[in-house]
């Protein structure tokens, strides 16, 4: 594994974290280690994560249009789609899945975050776990395992980037 791995987080680590663990008020660290990772060029996200943020209107998608909107990159670039492309079309013959989750898979921005990081040698970030057999969601970490991306929660993350709140 990468000894300085670069990070693109998934939806589902922003909106945890604002939730429960890191909510704003009471951890602010976090989210200040996020911006000062993303200017190191350590911590990166993608537009169509940003795109889920936005449906929040609330103190997350404010937060990420005012702290850390250069950090979520365009996804609209060919060699993305070609990548894209390889993602969809194993997901979609995959025959363990059911036609529903394979549909909310290709509405998502999930497929789009493993793409972007099967480009740029990225650690996709995410709080999903592998589930071999899951049917009704296509999993991340099982798309991830396909493609040999490698895969970190927020935690794991935190650590390897050496972030304490002190």
């Amino acid at each position: 594994m990468n000894k300085n791995p670069t990070f693109i987080l998934d939806a589902n680590v922003f909106i945890e974290a604002s939730m429960h663990y890191y909510s704003f008020d009471i951890a602010p660290r976090f989210w200040d280690s996020l911006i000062e990772f993303n200017e190191r060029g350590r911590v990166f996200s993608i537009d169509r994560v940003k795109n889920e943020l936005d449906k929040g209107n609330n103190t997350l998608s404010n937060w990420a249009d005012n702290h850390f909107t250069q950090a979520f990159i365009s996804t609209d670039q060919e060699e993305v789609f070609i990548y894209y492309r390889k993602v969809m079309n194993w997901v979609q013959n995959q025959s363990q899945y059911r036609n529903e989750a394979k549909a909310d898979f290709a509405k998502g921005a999930d497929g789009w975050v493993i793409s972007y990081s099967m480009l740029k040698g990225f650690t996709v970030v995410t709080h999903e776990k592998p589930a071999p057999f899951a049917k009704k969601k296509v999993p991340i970490p099982n798309v991830c395992g396909n493609f040999n991306v490698p895969i970190m929660n927020t935690f794991q993350m935190l650590t390897s980037l050496g972030v304490q709140f002190t």
